[in-house]
């Protein structure tokens, strides 16, 4: 299963990906391995020397327990190693880049976040992108129908 933010690459200019496992708890594995969880408006966060995800919605398994203490959108410490944390924060603060979450993904058994160091666009550059993507599709649009 895999779940992508969508505004990621709309959102931002992304150079670097890399990847980080993610500290869940157990209905929150099963959420996330039917495929029940938004990445859209989330973001990285590097408090002291731990990174966080903070904003991304995980919504609740409807066969679990305790419902009604679950927080769906929570803060979910992500595993990396001291040295990527004192990387990332060394790039984030020299250059005034954002940890973007880009995809949730599960492998054979583990649960797996991909990031990206990016770089906010400007509105101007949003609709460029756009003009760009309009132009694309009416050329093949136009080359399939011929």
């Amino acid at each position: 299963m895999r779940i992508t933010n969508k505004r990621a690459f709309f959102d931002y200019e992304i150079s670097d990906k890399f990847e980080a496992g993610i500290r869940l708890l157990g209905p929150e594995v099963k959420a996330v391995r039917l495929g029940h969880a938004d990445l859209t408006g989330s973001f990285v966060k590097i408090i002291g020397s731990e990174a966080y995800l903070i904003n991304a919605k995980i919504f609740p398994y409807q066969y679990a327990a305790n419902l009604e203490a679950y927080d769906e959108s929570r803060s979910r410490k992500l595993l990396l190693h001291k040295k990527e944390i004192i990387s990332l924060k060394s790039k984030m603060e020299g250059s005034n880049l954002n940890i973007v979450p880009i995809s949730l993904y599960t492998t054979k058994s583990f649960i797996k976040l991909e990031l990206g160091l990016g770089k906010g666009k400007k509105k101007y550059d949003k609709k460029e992108a756009i003009k760009k993507k309009d132009i694309q599709r009416q050329t093949e649009q136009e080359l399939s129908g011929n």
